[in-house]
């Protein structure tokens, strides 16, 4: 007797193992079904007690692979409730940053509620104006300022490129030798700032942009030139400012006390803030502190990294 398929063409009827898997309240995966079949025609049949056994295998695996998929499930279903709640954080921090701390800086800057909000994560969104004004600009930089100095070492740039040996003014007492080693620095050491991004490299986006905020402060403060690891520095500051800005920033930041004093090497000073960071270091770690001085790990040694 032939039947039909939906086309109206004539099929096949179907075979007994068809009706088998059809009454089966599980559909076989893969080649775990395997296990379920008949054994061929010129095979003796298998036991009853064996093909029970096969079944109750494949039952345990498709629990299993079922528990699995449900765990996976609830995982996902977490890190999603996570990411929620994160996302929220974010949201209402944000609010309140812009709402209430930052039309009111001047008053809230050292209260606990923003200090504990600082410690939680500034949201990317106001982390840059945060910034700014949690350094603040006591050198009075302008963005024409920066302009200015940016022009100088463009064309300091192109006067090393094409041999000049003409000196400014304003780099009196600093030899050219100086100044090219410096600017050579900067070339080297943008090459490897946070390689992994690979975002501050040649042809990267931010390129372009760290090179001139390093360039503009060696024509800035020459009496400084550019440090190693000065880059690094100016990179997290331009993620999340303008370049202006970020040049602004950085120069205030770089001329706190303590930043100067190890960027001009200043070996008084850096003792001092050593004795200092130890003193702190006892205090609050005193156990790891007393496993550094027994192993004659001394602050010099990793601070300065």
């Amino acid at each position: 007797m032939e039947y039909e398929d939906k086309a109206g063409r004539p099929s096949r009827p179907p075979s007994p193992k068809q009706n088998v898997r059809k009454n089966l309240d599980f559909e076989p995966l893969s080649t775990t079904a395997l296990i379920l079949e008949d054994r061929p025609a010129n095979l003796p049949a298998k036991p009853a007690e064996e093909a029970q056994k096969h079944r109750q295998q494949y039952e345990e695996m498709v629990l299993q692979a079922k528990k699995r998929e449900l765990k996976e499930a609830q995982r996902r279903r977490k890190q999603l409730e996570e990411r929620c709640k994160v996302e929220e954080s974010i949201g209402n921090a944000v609010l309140t940053w812009n709402n209430e701390i930052l039309p009111n800086w001047e008053t809230m800057w050292c209260s606990k509620k923003v200090r504990d909000l600082w410690w939680q994560g500034i949201p990317p969104s106001v982390r840059g104006k945060v910034w700014s004004l949690a350094i603040g600009n006591e050198l009075n930089i302008t963005h024409e300022l920066f302009d200015i100095c940016l022009a100088r070492a463009k064309e300091r740039w192109r006067s090393l490129s094409t041999g000049g040996s003409e000196v400014e003014n304003e780099d009196a007492g600093f030899s050219a030798a100086d100044r090219e080693a410096s600017l050579e620095l900067i070339k080297l050491d943008i090459s490897r700032t946070f390689p992994n991004l690979c975002i501050f490299q040649q042809a990267g986006p931010y390129h372009d942009m760290l090179h001139s905020i390093l360039g503009a402060y060696t024509c800035y403060r020459p009496d400084v030139g550019y440090v190693q690891g000065m880059s690094f520095i100016a990179a997290v500051l331009i993620l999340n400012l303008d370049t202006a800005d970020a040049f602004i920033a950085f120069s205030n930041l770089l001329n706190k006390p303590c930043q100067m004093a190890f960027f001009r090497v200043d070996h008084g000073l850096m003792l001092t803030y050593f004795a200092a960071f130890e003193v702190f270091f006892e205090e609050n770690l005193p156990k790891l502190f007393a496993h550094f001085k027994k192993n004659n790990l001394t602050a010099d040694i990793y601070l300065i990294d």
